[in-house]
């Protein structure tokens, strides 16, 4: 009551008294009198799998809590300091105001009379003004000088003494603690004494309460970091209040006042943003960053782009990722092992790491120093070679032959085996001689060379995967649909990183021209693993919002990318790389495979391996564009030529020993009878067919066709004579038909060479 008949009686005869013109009753029964109470922004913080700090991410450094969580001392502080009759009022002061409007009349100086709830009001008028993004507003509610701003002490007032009529007093003390600043940047009490005393706010001492309660009238005068000394006689002030008010003896006191602030103050570092994530996990900016990316283009996260960056950076979230920090430590390492950060030679090089079957990046690092800001210094940067571009990434980089198991899926898929034998000698065939139904073919020849494996001639494709060979893979590409290959691809996330789009179907394609994210080949080849499971990469594991309910996260969407039999056989021809390209890298001692990628010129070059537990890839390049990693020095050793064994590899090898270590690996599934065999079709019997109608039976049947020399036979001339395989054999075999010289056998008794195996 008493509040009220301030409100209705003392507030007109105090703007009467400054000379405020127009103020009166009825004007002040006009203003608003319900205050729009929006839930406070606090920081959201993002964790690792294991629940350590990565990052805080804020526009106001707050944690809000309850009122029993916050030290008593904490709370009689504040109370001393602001509003010693906080318990006894309506809202307003009539006392205190009047004693400060008659102090204020007689000279130039100024003296404020606001309750806590006064305080609390004006807090929550910047706060909503700043919420919806009035930065006029928000300065308009800090103001509080001249006619105007008694004019806007008038509407805190009503709105205060409306504000305790339906609030109790416990209430806006703790509304209060969690919305005042405490200091540059800091807000609400839980903060400011964990970011100045590395405590919770429930911990507080009477010293350390009387120290952040002299801080909100002036947050920047009074911080205790930045101004130390004006803060200890703040403190002593506070001090002095408390006494006054027997919150503390007269002891305590004097005791307080002969502390120095040092003796108690324990700065702790911001952990703002991701540029602080490596302090707490080694080389973790890039994940970090990676994460926000997911949160910014999820609409998971609220229907558009600011919505999204409005609840991370003021919702209070927890955000709980799938870094395993201690193999994010030595992915950081081992990356930094292979080319070091300082590295004279400025190449770069990254990992990835997914988990096979449930696509959880397990760790994620570079040989950069993540750093966001606009004039970070060389070999700093916010940009991530792992990622697309869409996810604070580059466009990607070429594969290189890591791409080539891609076209083996195909061939198996078409039903072509392992040991069936292609001619690797040509280095160059006419674009026509791709299928490629998805698209107009034209006329060009395509030619190419021998990256890793210089082999030529016939040979299985299982040697051709152990080798690398270019050559013995476009042979394979020529019996295969182009745009299957690159459909089967992208059905396992391998797309181009700058836009999104499936790797188009051309030749070159095969062996891996356009560009694509290590962490998207990673989680692809964990497919291979998972008995042909994909999963898309995921980030997050759970985000909680400050009353406990859940958001959604993005979802693996694990679908059956490749028939497990197929993955199998993947698995089977991909363990032959410690045998051939890989073959310095030495056998694994655990079950393991991969493949190495190095492209036309090295400038880009890969290995991309992975056991039952752990996918991993790494890239090895020059970030800055296409340029061959040829005739330097890197990391103190000469390098003519790099390939994917040289650099990329190792660092793999470093990585998984160590990441394995105490860990159990299963084997690989079996790989069923037909692996090295293939499927074994019938072969149409073509003889006395002309030589191109039989040529179309067999290819079409999915037999290679050579013709041989013409040959005696009772069929008719530029006939099929003779074909040397009939009844089955495996599809893609080659069957070669020998036209018909037309003239019968010299001896008719003999047997005619109508066929054999």
């Amino acid at each position: 009551m008493g509040g009220l008949l301030a409100a209705g009686l003392v507030l007109p005869a105090v703007m009467a008294l400054k000379g405020t013109a127009g103020v009166t009753s009825t004007a002040f029964d006009s203003l608003p009198s319900e205050l729009d109470v929006k839930a406070v922004s606090e920081k959201s913080v993002m964790l690792a799998a294991d629940g350590t700090i990565l990052a805080e991410f804020y526009a106001e450094d707050r944690e809000a809590v309850p009122l029993d969580a916050i030290a008593p001392a904490m709370q009689e502080a504040v109370i001393a300091t602001e509003d010693k009759r906080f318990y006894e009022h309506g809202g307003i002061d009539p006392t205190g105001m009047l004693r400060a409007v008659a102090r204020n009349a007689s000279g130039s100086s100024t003296q404020g009379a606001s309750t806590l709830t006064q305080q609390y009001v004006k807090n929550v008028l910047i706060e909503s003004a700043l919420r919806d993004g009035d930065r006029a507003a928000a300065a308009d509610a800090r103001e509080a000088q001249g006619t105007e701003g008694y004019g806007r002490k008038l509407r805190e007032a009503k709105l205060a003494v409306s504000l305790e009529k339906v609030t109790s007093k416990d209430k806006i003390l703790e509304n209060y603690l969690n919305i005042a600043q405490f200091g540059i940047a800091v807000y609400g009490v839980e903060a400011a004494s964990q970011r100045y005393f590395g405590k919770p706010a429930s911990e507080l001492g009477y010293l350390e309460a009387a120290t952040l309660a002299g801080v909100t009238q002036s947050p920047t005068k009074w911080d205790p970091v930045k101004n130390p000394e004006a803060s200890q006689g703040r403190r002593d002030v506070v001090l002095g209040l408390m006494r006054e008010q027997g919150y503390i003896t007269p002891e305590e006191h004097d005791q307080g006042v002969a502390t120095p602030l040092a003796d108690y103050l324990r700065p702790q570092d911001s952990k703002l943003s991701c540029m602080a994530a490596g302090a707490q996990v080694p080389g973790s900016g890039y994940f970090c960053d990676y994460v926000t990316k997911v949160v910014k283009n999820d609409p998971a996260f609220g229907e558009t782009v600011d919505d999204r960056l409005e609840l991370l950076y003021r919702g209070g979230l927890t955000i709980t990722t799938t870094l395993d920090p201690r193999e994010q430590a030595l992915a950081d390492a081992e990356v930094k092992n292979g080319i070091p950060v300082d590295d004279p030679s400025g190449v770069s090089s990254a990992i990835s790491v997914v988990e096979p079957g449930t696509g959880r990046i397990t760790a994620m690092a570079q040989n950069r120093v993540y750093n966001s800001a606009s004039d970070a210094p060389p070999r700093e940067t916010s940009t991530n070679f792992n990622t697309d571009t869409g996810y604070g990434g580059s466009s990607g980089f070429a594969p290189g032959s890591t791409f080539k198991p891609f076209t083996l899926l195909q061939w198996l898929r078409e039903g072509h085996s392992l040991d069936e034998v292609v001619d690797a000698s040509p280095m160059s065939y006419p674009i026509r001689a791709f299928p490629a139904p998805c698209v107009r073919v034209g006329r060009e020849i395509y030619s190419f060379g021998n990256a890793e494996g210089s082999a030529s001639g016939p040979m299985s494709v299982i040697d051709a995967t152990r080798n690398s060979v270019n050559s013995a893979y476009i042979a394979m590409a020529t019996k295969l649909n182009l745009c299957s290959i690159m459909e089967g691809a992208a059905s396992l996330g391998i797309v181009q990183g700058g836009n999104g789009k499936p790797f188009d179907p051309l030749p070159a394609n095969v062996l891996g021209s356009q560009s694509v994210a290590p962490l998207r080949m990673a989680a692809a080849f964990a497919a291979f693993s998972a008995g042909g499971v994909y999963c898309k990469p995921v980030a997050i594991t759970n985000v909680s919002t400050p009353d406990g309910s859940q958001i959604p996260v993005p979802a693996p969407d694990c679908t059956q990318a490749i028939e497990p039999s197929i993955a199998a056989q993947l698995n089977y021809a991909l363990g032959n790389v410690w045998s051939g390209t890989g073959k310095s890298l030495g056998a694994r001692p655990y079950p393991a495979s991969g493949k190495t990628g190095t492209t036309s010129h090295n400038e880009d070059t890969w290995f991309v391996g992975y056991n039952p537990v752990r996918s991993a890839a790494v890239w090895v390049g020059f970030s800055e564009g296409f340029i061959p990693v040829q005739n330097m020095v890197i990391n103190g050793k000469a390098v003519k030529y790099t390939y994917g064994a040289t650099i990329a590899g190792p660092t793999w090898v470093r990585y998984m020993d160590q990441a394995m270590e105490g860990a159990s690996v299963p084997d690989f599934g079996g790989i069923g009878p037909v692996v090295l065999d293939g499927r074994l079709v019938s072969t149409p019997n073509v003889v006395g067919l002309a030589i191109e109608e039989a040529a179309a039976v067999l290819e079409y049947s999915g037999f290679t066709v050579a013709v041989g020399d013409a040959v005696p036979a009772l069929t008719p001339a530029d006939t099929v004579g003779a074909q040397d395989v009939t009844g089955s054999a495996m599809k893609g075999s080659t069957v070669t038909i020998n036209p018909s010289t037309g003239s019968p056998p010299a001896d008719e008794g003999m047997t005619l060479p109508t066929g054999g195996e």
